[in-house]
């Protein structure tokens, strides 16, 4: 019987040529420990992913001869030796990566930008990454965001027609030069528009997309510079709240900072909303820090609460999220303070392979599902270098993506899992499945 074939490990040449190792296999990280990906987590690369040559990283590969792992740094090249660089993946939205790349670090190897690196490899003349598609929601394939040339146009209508609105000029902003999927929605009209609203924040996380130090990485976006009055609001949300299939808008995005510190407007606008149209859902990315700015927000007319989390212990949590002033237990409150109002809750979970899914952690998720009768857990994979993330959170390994999913199911049964937000029909049907008991204990199918 024939083992399995794993693809060859891939590296990049000096020019950023990509080439595929005659007999090193690819290989995948969890945490600090190189491993061997399951074949049930190697997947095609899908569409739209991108791939990166990763400065200062030498590739590591299985050698099957010797049974190790062991370092690319030097490849001959036809009649020249090159230096050889790591290539990662990064997968797109729905995916979650399963391992980070094999890698070893060079002497002064520079921090690597803010993106979501997989280990990648190459078999059968394609790529194939290590990730699980953890949502198929096909509103955002790829094939639906292509389409620049008519994306201008309607961006060039609808400026025209509200040239003084200055959130639809932000989010023209991200539609065509940060390739935002959400702010394109807002021009297709249709499904999930987004709404930043804040320039300031009361967190410094590492991986801040739209702000960081001057030291560091730079952010992949630059923040918006201004709070929208309630009638720029309602010029974006009402329209798509009363025409959009499938209509969802989106306090708190990756090119703002805390949407809670604009909690007055955020109100006003939810007011006016529901005023005018009870169509659509109205839902809340946040960090979760203020319970009683939540709670107003819930009474306006809020559908759906999001909340960002990178570990359900203090130690970690403080460590990535670096709140100001609040803590993990308020964030705790403002999800189970949402469930008691009646509110759709979710948590995004930020990934990264051999700390997300560490057995400590795992078990500090299940309590934490139980304790606030959570609904959804939307997977997202953290960008970030993972040499970076690992030094601030502390080395090890985890029990791997997959199993970790796995236990969660088992523990909470009720639990879902996924990617994306849900629309007000898709959540109340899942509610509609199920009965719960008082928070702090376990929902029964």
């Amino acid at each position: 019987m024939r083992s399995f074939e794993y693809p060859r490990l891939v590296f990049s040449d000096p020019e950023g040529r990509i080439l595929d190792h005659p007999h090193l296999k690819l290989a995948g990280r969890s945490g600090d420990r190189m491993v061997l990906p399951q074949p049930s987590e190697l997947v095609p690369l899908p569409m739209g992913s991108q791939l990166f040559s990763l400065p200062g990283r030498v590739p590591i590969g299985w050698d099957e001869d010797m049974d190790s792992f062991i370092s690319s740094e030097k490849r001959k090249v036809g009649r020249r030796e090159v230096d050889c660089a790591a290539v990662a993946a990064f997968l797109p939205p729905g995916y979650i990566r399963t391992l980070l790349p094999a890698t070893q670090l060079k002497p002064n190897a520079p921090t690597l930008p803010l993106w979501a690196y997989s280990s990648v490899g190459w078999k059968d003349g394609k790529f194939w990454a290590t990730g699980l598609l953890i949502d198929p929601n096909p509103h955002w394939h790829p094939k639906y965001f292509k389409n620049d040339r008519l994306l201008s146009r309607k961006v060039a209508d609808a400026l025209k027609k509200s040239s003084k609105n200055r959130l639809l000029h932000q989010l023209s902003r991200c539609a065509l030069e940060y390739h935002c999927f959400a702010a394109k929605n807002v021009f297709f009209q249709r499904w999930e528009c987004p709404l930043p609203t804040s320039p300031s924040c009361n967190a410094d996380c590492l991986g801040c997309i739209s702000l960081q130090p001057s030291e560091c990485c730079p952010a992949s976006q630059e923040r918006i510079p201004f709070v929208p009055t309630v009638d720029e609001v309602l010029g974006v949300a009402l329209p798509h709240l009363e025409k959009a299939e499938d209509a969802i808008v989106s306090f708190g995005q990756g090119c703002e900072g805390e949407p809670l510190m604009q909690w007055r407007l955020l109100e006003r606008s939810i007011l006016k909303l529901r005023e005018k149209t009870d169509r659509g859902t109205i839902n809340l990315n946040t960090n979760g820090s203020f319970p009683q700015r939540v709670e107003r927000l819930c009474e306006a007319g809020l559908d759906s609460i999001r909340v960002t989390l990178n570990s359900p212990h203090p130690k970690y949590y403080r460590r990535y999220h670096q709140p100001r002033r609040y803590t993990l237990e308020k964030v705790i409150d403002s999800l189970i303070l949402a469930k008691e109002k009646g509110l759709y809750t979710s948590i995004n979970l930020l990934v990264l392979p051999g700390f997300t899914d560490r057995e400590k952690e795992v078990e500090g998720w299940v309590e934490l599902v139980r304790n606030t009768r959570l609904d959804l857990i939307q997977m997202r994979n953290l960008n970030i270098d993972p040499d970076f993330y690992l030094n601030e959170m502390g080395r090890g390994e985890g029990m791997g993506i997959s199993r970790m999913i796995e236990v969660l199911k088992a523990e909470v049964p009720f639990l879902q899992f996924g990617y994306f937000n849900r629309t007000k029909g898709q959540f109340r049907s899942q509610i509609a499945n199920r009965t719960c008991l008082p928070v702090g204990r376990d929902c029964k199918i």
